[in-house]
């Protein structure tokens, strides 16, 4: 585990982070600013909700879903966990963050509604930052150097839905690399994605875990606004077993075994598929999920609704690739992201 920050978080608890026991109870983001819709929020606090649960010796692994608040398969997870682990289930110590950039959750929104902050964009943070940048500190600075692995659940939000999938940073030693692919094809889900980085570099939660030498694993479990059970389904069991892999629960909790995992990298995303079209438009996918792509093809139409009469405009690929993920907005119009592709991950290869 790397060094705490020296920096003191100005987030309080509600309960004793490092006692035995199971505990529920909140951190106190403190709320001693404007908001964004002009209201004084003076002495009020924002409760993030937390369970811990420790029980002798064993590794320490902090669980955290809501990173995004419009994200709910990862939410629903944790939540079902903290009801049905009991206190003897877990060696070490389990730290659960269902919920973790709490305003965003409350109000079902990608980033606070407090400062628009981006959790997954805000690390290290300050702890005298706004609210978004508190929450990323205290995790960082309070929570990370208590642990040795990280799981955080994600989905695609409202625009995106994803092949479910889980998710691990290529680490830059070969016997580091084989122990995340390791705990990838333990958790299990049909795509396992090897990437070099966040979309949010070091301002994401990996980048916190790479400052922090804790382990880091995430997830894509579907997305689009809704709840995918089998995502679910999937996520649940493979959670299971990757605890019970790392040693922090003492007894096989009830799972599937893992299914056969493809592993893929993202390819860059200036190979990802674009809409050109100048004018906003219905797009009709012509591929889905799990779909080879290849240089060339057509992948999808845009109908103008403005000119009927119109021929639509093809989207055109413009990379080889298997389909990751896919727009949910039907109304597409030029700069809009309509599928981001993966290609098989070769070892050999390094990359």
């Amino acid at each position: 585990m790397g060094p705490q920050t020296q920096q003191s978080s100005k987030i309080w608890t509600t309960i004793d982070i490092d006692a035995p026991g199971k505990q529920a109870g909140f951190l106190m983001l403190p709320l001693a600013v404007h908001d964004r819709s002009g209201d004084d929020a003076g002495y009020n606090c924002e409760p993030i909700p937390i369970v811990t649960i420790r029980n002798g010796e064993g590794p320490s692994v902090l669980l955290m879903a809501g990173n995004h608040g419009n994200e709910y398969e990862g939410q629903i997870i944790l939540m079902k966990l903290i009801r049905a682990l009991r206190c003897e289930d877990v060696r070490g110590r389990l730290i659960v963050l269902p919920g973790a950039n709490a305003p965003a959750v409350r109000t079902d929104r990608r980033n606070s509604p407090l400062d628009d902050g981006n959790l997954n964009r805000h690390f290290p943070g300050g702890p005298s930052g706004g609210p978004t940048s508190m929450i990323a500190h205290y995790i960082e600075s309070e929570l990370l150097p208590r642990v040795e692995y990280v799981v955080d659940l994600h989905s695609g939000s409202l625009t995106f839905e994803y092949l479910p999938c889980a998710v691990v940073a290529r680490p830059t030693g070969s016997d580091d690399l084989n122990e995340a692919l390791t705990r990838l094809r333990v958790f299990g889900m049909p795509i396992g994605m090897i990437i070099e980085h966040s979309t949010g570099g070091d301002g994401a939660l990996i980048g916190a875990c790479r400052r922090q030498g804790v382990k880091h694993l995430s997830t894509e479990l579907g997305g689009g606004g809704s709840v995918a059970p089998r995502a679910i389904e999937m996520a649940e069991h493979g959670l299971a077993r990757l605890l019970h892999h790392v040693g922090a629960t003492s007894r096989p909790l009830p799972h599937w075994p893992p299914p056969e995992c493809r592993l893929l990298k993202r390819v860059s995303s200036r190979d990802y598929v674009y809409a050109d079209a100048a004018e906003r438009g219905l797009f009709e996918p012509l591929v889905g999920l799990n779909d080879t792509v290849c240089e060339g093809q057509v992948v999808g139409n845009i109908h103008f609704t403005s000119t009927p009469w119109r021929d639509a405009e093809p989207v055109i690929a413009k990379a080889d690739g298997v389909v990751l993920t896919r727009r949910i907005p039907a109304r597409t119009g030029r700069g809009d992201c309509v599928f981001a592709l993966g290609r098989d991950w070769v070892p050999s290869s390094g990359k």
